[in-house]
């Protein structure tokens, strides 16, 4: 098993605010190691999760440090009500069937 590592985030954001809050959490440009990322909306645009892959924790951690990750959280921080975040190494499971 190919093993990844995994950045998450989730955040609650303010009611009517998803437009504002998505233009604020787009980085400018992708950060260096990062492979894949993702994102998921709950239904009434209030939650949204998202996921990235990245070469190692190192480059996560580096991303997290950088100024462009702090500008963007400043960005994003009008309106986040709550936030979650963890990093994580894992695989993708076979699914028997397939």
């Amino acid at each position: 098993m190919e093993d990844y590592f995994v950045w998450v985030t989730t955040r609650r954001i303010k009611p009517g605010t998803l437009e504002e809050f998505e233009r604020a959490w787009r980085p400018g440009s992708t950060p260096h190691g990062m492979r894949r990322a993702y994102a998921y909306w709950s239904e009434d645009g209030q939650e949204i999760t998202g996921v990235s892959f990245w070469d190692s924790r190192e480059a996560c951690d580096s991303w997290r440090n950088s100024d462009g990750e702090k500008r963007r959280r400043e960005a994003m921080a009008p309106y986040v009500v709550e936030e979650q975040e963890g990093f994580y190494r894992g695989g993708e499971l076979t699914i028997p069937g397939r």
